[in-house]
């Protein structure tokens, strides 16, 4: 498998031959000019997941890539496309319990529901996608903004080391809770480079001693 960071939440996978990529946001660059894609991932509404400004030029220029995204997301993306583009390609709801395929990968939908920001901010839609292959279950999880631990191992974990919406001791007991084999850390503009190093220590510290934790470089292509 090879990932790329293209900043904040937004990974490339490649994965037996498919190329998928996750969470294209206003806080990520780079993922602009992508092309061959096989499907596109959202886990959520929020700009930072989906950039409602730069994703319908995405979607333009990979016409064979299976748009995916959580059902409130594909209620207004939908609607969006349906006033610019009667009869054209739309997104694709994943609810919680759908499965699918992107060629030899399988793709499960769980979760269901982003963590709760404040008691007076309404919960929206989440979808937490876990990568599978024949020779590998749970070789990938993309959760989104949630801290949903599956009941099933997870190979690799893209792992939200920075929040609004959670406590420093809340990824610690969500990164035990899954226990990878190897943690990416992910969901990380919203802090500058020093508190930014002040999270992975602690997660390097305080993560399941058994996991690797590694942190990408932007924008380049790493095998794990």
């Amino acid at each position: 498998m090879r990932l790329t960071h293209f900043g904040h939440s937004c990974l490339l996978v490649e994965l037996d031959g498919s190329r998928i990529l996750f969470d294209p946001g206003n806080f990520s660059t780079g993922f602009e000019m992508l092309t061959d894609l096989d499907a596109i991932l959202v886990t959520h509404q929020h700009p930072d997941h989906g950039d409602p400004e730069r994703l319908p030029a995405l979607v333009a220029q990979n016409p064979e890539a299976e748009l995916h995204c959580d059902p409130q997301s594909a209620a207004l993306w939908n609607a969006a496309l349906g006033n610019a583009e009667p009869g054209g390609r739309r997104w694709q709801a994943a609810n919680t319990g759908d499965s699918f395929a992107l060629g030899a990968v399988s793709v499960d939908v769980v979760g269901g529901v982003h963590a709760v920001i404040h008691e007076d901010v309404p919960v929206i839609d989440n979808a937490c996608f876990i990568l599978s292959t024949h020779a590998q279950p749970g070789r990938f999880m993309h959760p989104g903004d949630a801290l949903f631990a599956p009941e099933r191992p997870i190979d690799v974990l893209a792992l939200p080391a920075t929040a609004p919406w959670m406590k420093l001791s809340e990824t610690i007991d969500y990164y035990r809770a899954v226990r990878p084999r190897v943690a990416v850390p992910i969901h990380t503009a919203i802090a500058s480079e020093n508190g930014l190093g002040i999270y992975f220590r602690q997660l390097k510290a305080l993560g399941p001693a058994d996991t690797d934790f590694l942190v990408l470089p932007p924008g380049s292509a790493v095998e794990i």
